[in-house]
């Protein structure tokens, strides 16, 4: 059977397109066959020892996020041996997480070529297709992934993302718990189960499931917001500062991140530490009359009045009926005249 059979095979049994060699991009046949030829036999003796080194550095490159290095080790891997399937498609891999796309794909198809039952290549064609937004097909490629490696937390994340975008949220839950079966720590597993229980308001959960997230890696944004939420919804605010200022620092543009930060310092009492953040917030939407109603509203706690009246004749000139803001503007106005009385006596 030569190459296109095997690529036409090899997409009848999985009712996936995919790329056969005539069909690459300009160039892309030309280094296939360049990998693929009767020189290979005149060529050194492979050391396999050294590309199985390789293949496992690359693959804890993966496991560490590190795509640029697991690029460079796929590479190397390829160099030494163009035959081998896992080397191509830890180079599809690391080429995909770098967002290049077409490269990536072609990669993945010459690892299926020369294996077609190669795991890690089946999980990159279901991420890819994903990407892509073929989701059907990117199912069924999770779903052969899974049955050639069932301990794959990839394999199930991908799953769980093709059903998710096919609005099978249920399923694509079960999928993430099970990815998470395999690998208790997968961050992106965590984080797409996150986001399915704040969908169905399960907010105990998801608190839970952010926690351990931020265990893993306390400065990941994704995480502190589900998290911001989470604790918002359970008005549990005694927890929420610490989380909300660690997210203010590593987004400092973030309006949610400072709304957040604020509303739970005021929630506690903490006025005067609110009303910095409302400044922050001041700086970011400078014309949005509720953040201006809320310093109005803070500062009258503070007792600065005058600054409160001020504050909220602001908001009115962006909604002259807005109720909240008139109602602190006259107890404001009432709280100037009433401290002038007493002066006077």
């Amino acid at each position: 059977m030569d190459r296109e059979d095997r690529v036409a095979a090899l997409d009848e049994k999985t009712h996936i397109v995919s790329i056969a060699p005539k069909d690459f991009p300009a160039g892309a046949k030309e280094a296939y066959t360049m990998n693929h030829t009767d020189s290979d036999n005149e060529k050194p003796p492979v050391q396999h020892e050294d590309v199985t080194a390789l293949l496992e550095l690359a693959l804890a490159k993966d496991k560490a996020g590190s795509y640029e290095d697991m690029l460079t080790i796929a590479q190397k891997a390829t160099d030494l041996d163009p035959g081998s399937g896992l080397a191509l498609a830890c180079k599809a891999r690391a080429l995909q997480k770098l967002e290049r796309l077409s490269e990536a794909t072609i990669a993945n198809d010459q690892a299926l070529l020369l294996d077609t039952n190669l795991p890690l290549a089946w999980v990159n064609r279901s991420g890819l297709q994903i990407l892509q937004g073929r989701f059907p097909e990117g199912l069924r490629s999770a779903a052969r992934a899974i049955e050639l490696d069932p301990q794959d937390p990839r394999a199930w994340a991908n799953r769980g993302m093709a059903l998710l975008n096919l609005n099978n949220r249920l399923d694509a839950l079960a999928a993430m718990n099970q990815s998470l079966a395999c690998d208790p720590d997968f961050l992106f597993a965590l984080q797409i189960k996150g986001e399915i229980l704040r969908h169905y308001g399960r907010m105990h959960e998801l608190a839970q499931t952010m926690s351990h997230a931020l265990e893993i890696d306390p400065a990941d944004v994704t995480s502190l917001s589900l998290l911001t939420l989470a604790y918002r919804a359970l008005e549990e605010y005694e927890e929420l500062p610490a989380i909300t200022q660690r997210l203010t620092q590593l987004s400092p543009a973030n309006l949610f991140a400072w709304d957040s930060h604020m509303r739970a310092l005021r929630a506690l009492g903490h006025f005067v530490e609110a009303d910095a953040a409302i400044d922050r917030l001041l700086e970011l939407a400078p014309n949005d009359f509720r953040i201006w109603t809320i310093k109005a509203d803070n500062l009258y706690r503070l007792e600065r009045y005058r600054e409160a009246a001020q504050a909220a004749e602001y908001a009115l000139r962006f909604d002259t009926q807005f109720p909240p803001a008139r109602r602190i503007h006259e107890k404001a106005l009432r709280m100037i005249y009433q401290h002038k009385k007493k002066r006077k006596k």
